[in-house]
């Protein structure tokens, strides 16, 4: 290796003594040509611009050979630094080597060019469709937030950086007093509210104080990916409510797929708790499995059943029935669709010979006082997201009561 260090050395100094030597014979000269140095085997040199002074022509060409005259660490310490700059960035080992060389090996210079180069590869990559992601899911006694943090790749939203930044990202959330509720219900977040959140990460490879904008455009260098922090849903819950949740294809406590949420309501004291929690944890895994787009039969939207009923009759007059049979096909086929789409006319996944409604009824007199469902949630990742590629109309928001 010094060999060859001394070898790149002595022939950057021929060749500067032997272009320095011409210079001072020839004096000026009208342009640059295309000349190319061969020693050794190895070609030096390439287009030099037009110029009026023959040294600007030789300086321009002395740039060329800069790197033979850099002192490179041996091949183990070069190892070593790539490798430690791989772990600190997660980058690609292409283009680890590439800034190291680059900074002539000095691993902060480095770092900080791989950072500069990916948050502009980020910002290429925002327009790309993130449909992948994760689910994450914060929650305390009255309250829930949900956000939802979307990727290209399911093997992105596998990456432990990634996940980590979600939770973090749920976590402040739930504690940001600018996205607090004083009314029970529920409330969709959009990303403008969520991407002011300050954070403070303790990742190794993300970490300080930041807003969530930068921290989302941070792991999109890093992962090479587009990155995208898409919505949010908060749920309050009255002093007598109790939150429920449950995630979908969790890789880990607070991640998923698919979240389902709901406050239930108790009158007077709640003087059985565990009921209460063990019912909504069930309720809440219910609303995941099953679907429901309404609450109780009276919200279903006019426009929905309107539409629905007359699917159903055109469906039924196919059958050459008369008008009476018809009409109650119809009516028939409407009850099943409420069972379909109605939380409290739903059969009971846990146990399906009751529906919903007659389940809080059972739980009502257990803990004896009368057991209500004041809200519903539920989110799926990448939801709405194809949709909307191919039209005009709105995003969707979750499904809720």
């Amino acid at each position: 290796m010094a060999f060859c260090r001394a070898t790149k050395r002595s022939i950057g100094s021929l060749i500067s003594n032997g272009l320095l030597n011409n210079a001072t014979r020839h004096g000026f000269s009208s342009c640059a040509t295309n000349k190319t140095f061969v020693v050794e085997g190895v070609q030096y040199g390439s287009s030099v611009p037009y110029v009026h002074d023959a040294n600007s022509a030789i300086y321009s060409r002395l740039s060329l050979l800069r790197r033979f005259s850099v002192e490179t660490p041996p091949g183990s310490d070069q190892m070593s630094l790539i490798k430690q700059l791989r772990e600190r960035t997660s980058a690609p080992i292409k283009d680890v080597k590439a800034a190291l060389i680059d900074c002539n090996w000095d691993i902060e210079a480095a770092q900080t060019e791989l950072r500069k180069r990916g948050k502009v590869l980020a910002l290429k990559k925002s327009a790309r469709t993130a449909a992948e992601g994760l689910l994450a899911l914060a929650q305390n006694e009255t309250k829930a937030v949900v956000i939802e943090l979307n990727c290209e790749t399911d093997f992105v939203a596998r990456n432990e950086i990634f996940q980590y930044l979600a939770l973090s990202l749920a976590k402040q959330a739930l504690l940001s007093e600018s996205l607090s509720h004083n009314d029970p219900g529920t409330f969709p977040v959009g990303p403008e509210q969520l991407e002011g959140i300050k954070l403070n990460l303790e990742h190794p490879k993300i970490n300080g104080e930041t807003t969530a904008l930068n921290a989302v455009t941070e792991v999109a260098a890093i992962m090479g990916e587009n990155i995208k922090l898409r919505r949010g849903f908060l749920m309050s819950a009255s002093p007598s409510g109790v939150i429920s949740t449950y995630l979908h294809t969790s890789p880990q406590p607070g991640l998923g797929r698919i979240a389902g949420i709901l406050s239930i309501e108790v009158e007077g004291d709640n003087s059985q708790p565990d009921a209460l929690q063990r019912v909504g944890s069930e309720l809440a895994m219910h609303v995941v499995a099953a679907k429901p787009l309404f609450l109780t039969k009276e919200l279903v939207a006019s426009d929905a059943l309107e539409n629905e009923r007359e699917i159903l009759k055109s469906q039924a007059e196919t059958t050459g029935k008369s008008q009476m049979a018809i009409e109650k096909m119809v009516e028939g086929r409407l009850r099943k669709y409420m069972e379909e789409v109605v939380l409290m006319e739903q059969k009971f996944i846990i146990n399906d010979s009751i529906n919903v409604k007659t389940m809080l009824d059972n739980l009502s007199k257990e803990v004896g006082s009368p057991v209500t469902i004041r809200n519903f949630l539920r989110v799926g990742v990448g939801e709405g997201i194809d949709r909307l590629e191919t039209s005009d109309s709105p995003e969707p928001v979750a499904q809720a009561a």
